[in-house]
C-alpha cells in the first residue's frame, strides 16, 4: 500500500535536525539544537498571513468605517431633529396665540349668529384654547417666583451639593417629561371625547388644574436648572461647570455596555435631540439673565462666549462617542439613522394630512419626551424681566420681533415639510401614508362581532378560526400607522378552555413592532426595555 504525501512529511528527518509534523495539515519545526540566537532569529523573521482570515478582518475594516461614519450620519439626524423641535417650540410663540384668538371668536360669533345646529368649537380649537388658558395662568403664577432670591439661594451652596443638585434635577426633568403629555393628553381627550351618558372621568376641572400645576412645577425645575448652570457660569474658578461637564462623560459609562436594538438606539437618539434643543435654551437664558445684570454690554458676551462653545463641544463630543461605540459593540449599521431621519419625517408628513390623529407638536412631544409649554414659559417669564418695554418705539420694535418668528416658523415649517417628503420618499413609505385610521366605532364592531363568533364555533373548528382570527388582527395590525400605539383589548382575546389555543394565538397575531409602530414618549430617556 503506497504511503500518503503527508505521512512521508511527517515522518522525514532533515540534514538540520528538524522534525516537520503535519498531523493536523500545519507544518512544526522542532529543531534539536535550541539556542537563544535561534529564537530571536526565528521571532524577527517568521511571518504570518492575514488573508487566511479574510473575512474577519473584513468585519473589522467595516466596524472602523462605520465609526467614522457615525459622526456624519448622526448630526445629520440631530440638525433634523433640532428643527423638529424649534418648529414645535416657536409654534407656541406665533401661531398659538392665533389660532387661540380664530378660536374665541368664533365661541363668540357663533352664538350670535344663530348657529346652532353647529358646534361652538371643534376638537383642535378646544385644545387651542386649553393651552393657551394654561399658559396664561402660569405665567400669572410664575410672577410669584423670585429669579434672584433662588440665584442667591443657589449660590450659596457648595461645589459638591450643588453637583448632586444638578443630578436630581435632570432625573427629575425625564420623570416629569415622561408623565406631562400622558396629563395633557387626558386633558384633551376629555374636554373633546363624544359625549355618553355614563361618564367614565373625573371631570374637565380637575383634568385642567392638573395640567396647570404640571406645567407649572416643570417650569419651575427648568427655571432652577438654568439657574444652577448660570451659577456655574458665573463661579471664579469654574470648578462647577467643569463638574457638571464631566457629568455628561458619564452617561457613556451607563449606556455604552448595554445591549441596544435599532428600537432601543431609536429612544435613545430622541431623547439626545431633545436634550440637546433643551440646554440650547438653557444657555439661551443663561446669556439673557448675564446681559441683563451687565446692562446688555456686548463686550461681556464674548466672556461668555468660550464657556458657551464648551459646554456644546461636550455635549456633541459625548452623543459622537457613545453613539459610536454603541453601533460598534452591537453590530449596528450607521445607515440606521437615516431611518430614523425617515420616521421622524414621517411624523411631519403625516401630521399634515386631513384624517390625522393629533397635532403635528404633539407627536413630536410623544417621539422625544420634548413638551414646549414649561420651557416656552420659562423663557417668556425671563424675557419679559429682563426687557423693559416703554413707548411706542419699543412696541414696535416687538410687533417686528414677532413677525420676524412668525417669518421664521413659516420658513421653516416649508423647508422641514419639503425634506420630510424627500426623506419618506427615499425610506418607500408613501403607501402608509394613505392608509385609513381605524375608527373607534368600527373597532367595538369587529370587537363585538368576534366576541359572538367566540360564542358559536365549534370545538372542530376551533384551530381554523383561531389561526384565521390571528391572521386577520395581524392584518388590521399592520394596517395602523404608528401615531397610536395599540392597546391591548381584553375583549378581542381568544378563548378557548378546551384547547388551550389562547396562548398560541396571541403570539401568532402579536406583530413585530418597527420604528413606526412604537410611542416613544412613554418609553422617556435611556431606559431599556
Amino acid at each position: 500500500m503506497k504511503a500518503s504525501p503527508q505521512h512521508d512529511a511527517a515522518t522525514t528527518i532533515l540534514h538540520s535536525g528538524e522534525v516537520v509534523c503535519n498531523d493536523f495539515g500545519n507544518v512544526f519545526c522542532v529543531s534539536a539544537d535550541l539556542s537563544l540566537f535561534r529564537f530571536i532569529t526565528t521571532e524577527l523573521t517568521r511571518g504570518y498571513f492575514l488573508e487566511h482570515n479574510e473575512a474577519k478582518y473584513t468585519e473589522r475594516r467595516e466596524k472602523v468605517y462605520t465609526c467614522l461614519r457615525i459622526p456624519k450620519e448622526l448630526e445629520k439626524l440631530m440638525t433634523f431633529g433640532f428643527f423638529l423641535c424649534l418648529d414645535t417650540f416657536l409654534y407656541v410663540f406665533t401661531l398659538l396665540p392665533l389660532r387661540v384668538i380664530l378660536a374665541l371668536l368664533r365661541l363668540v360669533t357663533v352664538p350670535c349668529c344663530g348657529l346652532s345646529g353647529s358646534r361652538l368649537l371643534q376638537p383642535a380649537q378646544v385644545c387651542d384654547v386649553l393651552k393657551g388658558f394654561i399658559m396664561v395662568l402660569c405665567y400669572s403664577m410664575m410672577g410669584y417666583v423670585d429669579y434672584a432670591m433662588m440665584y442667591h439661594l443657589i449660590r450659596g451652596q457648595s461645589v459638591i451639593k450643588l453637583y448632586i443638585i444638578y443630578n436630581m434635577l435632570e432625573v427629575a426633568d425625564r420623570l416629569f417629561s415622561s408623565f406631562g403629555q400622558d396629563i395633557l393628553d387626558a386633558l384633551y381627550w376629555t374636554a373633546t371625547e363624544p359625549k355618553e351618558k355614563k361618564r367614565a372621568h373625573i371631570g374637565v376641572i380637575p383634568h385642567f388644574l392638573m395640567a396647570v400645576l404640571y406645567v407649572f412645577l416643570h417650569a419651575i425645575l427648568i427655571m432652577v436648572q438654568a439657574t444652577t448652570l448660570n451659577v456655574a457660569f458665573n463661579s471664579h474658578n469654574k470648578s462647577l461647570l467643569t463638574i457638571m461637564m464631566s457629568n455628561n462623560f458619564v452617561e457613556i459609562k451607563g449606556s455604552v455596555f448595554k445591549k441596544f436594538e435599532k428600537n432601543n438606539l431609536f429612544q435613545m437618539s430622541n431623547s439626545d435631540i431633545k436634550e440637546r434643543f433643551t440646554n440650547y435654551i438653557l444657555l439661551l437664558i443663561v446669556c439673557l439673565r448675564n446681559m441683563e445684570q451687565f446692562s446688555w454690554n456686548p463686550d461681556h458676551f464674548w466672556v461668555l462666549f468660550p464657556d458657551v462653545v464648551m459646554v456644546i463641544a461636550s455635549e456633541v463630543a459625548v452623543d459622537v462617542v457613545k453613539h459610536a461605540f454603541i453601533t460598534k459593540f452591537n453590530d449596528i449599521s450607521a445607515d440606521v439613522y437615516g431611518e430614523y431621519r425617515a420616521s421622524l419625517a414621517f411624523d411631519l408628513v403625516s401630521s399634515r394630512q386631513k384624517n390625522a390623529y393629533t397635532d403635528y407638536s404633539d407627536s413630536v412631544s410623544r417621539r422625544m419626551g420634548f413638551i414646549p409649554l414649561p420651557l416656552a414659559l420659562l423663557l417668556i417669564r425671563v424675557v419679559t424681566s429682563s426687557v423693559k418695554i416703554q413707548g411706542s418705539l419699543s412696541f414696535m420694535c416687538v410687533l417686528l420681533f414677532y413677525l420676524g418668528m412668525i417669518t421664521l416658523k413659516v420658513l421653516n415649517s416649508i423647508v422641514l415639510l419639503g425634506t420630510s417628503c424627500t426623506f419618506v420618499k427615499e425610506a418607500n413609505m408613501e403607501e402608509k401614508l394613505f392608509e385609513p385610521p381605524p375608527s373607534a366605532a368600527s373597532s367595538r364592531a369587529n370587537s363585538r362581532a368576534n366576541r359572538t363568533k367566540h360564542v358559536h364555533i365549534s370545538p372542530q373548528g376551533s384551530l381554523a378560526h383561531c389561526s384565521r382570527t390571528a391572521t386577520v388582527q395581524r392584518e388590521n395590525s399592520d394596517s395602523d400607522t404608528f401615531l397610536t400605539t395599540p392597546d391591548g383589548d381584553d375583549d378581542d382575546k381568544i378563548i378557548n378552555a378546551d384547547t388551550g389555543l389562547e396562548e398560541e394565538g396571541l403570539k401568532q397575531r402579536t406583530p413585530k413592532k418597527d420604528l413606526l409602530e412604537i410611542d416613544r414618549f412613554t418609553i422617556c430617556g435611556n431606559r431599556i426595555d
